[in-house]
């Protein structure tokens, strides 16, 4: 039979991988990244696993007779902390995998 294929080898580089995975997504969740909008009167904060974690409302952002352009910096800081936290994700992601793509882990 020509060319060896190792099964039994192929099996343990996955497993280890999952585990360095389950390992980094974690970490991720600890990790906390900052977006914000209105100059900074908007900080909203993601972490790794891509979930908002806090928003901070600067009381000068507060206009009664205006609540749309408190959701709209809300949104836009949001936004920015949730595209930083799938960056971040990611690059770990793809350390672990050395840049193989691999459909559907970065979801």
């Amino acid at each position: 039979m020509k060319g060896n294929f190792d099964m039994q080898g192929l099996m343990k580089k996955a497993q280890d991988m999952q585990r360095q995975m389950a390992h980094a997504q974690d970490d991720l969740k600890e990790r906390i990244v900052e977006g914000s909008s209105g100059g900074g009167l908007v900080v909203a904060h993601a972490n790794g696993a891509r979930a908002i974690v806090g928003v901070k409302i600067d009381p000068k952002a507060v206009d009664p007779s205006d609540p749309s352009m408190l959701e709209d910096l809300i949104i836009a800081a949001c936004n920015q902390a949730l595209e930083k936290a799938h960056k971040m994700y990611e690059s770990e992601m793809q350390k672990i995998t050395g840049g193989m793509n691999i459909p559907g882990l970065f979801g």
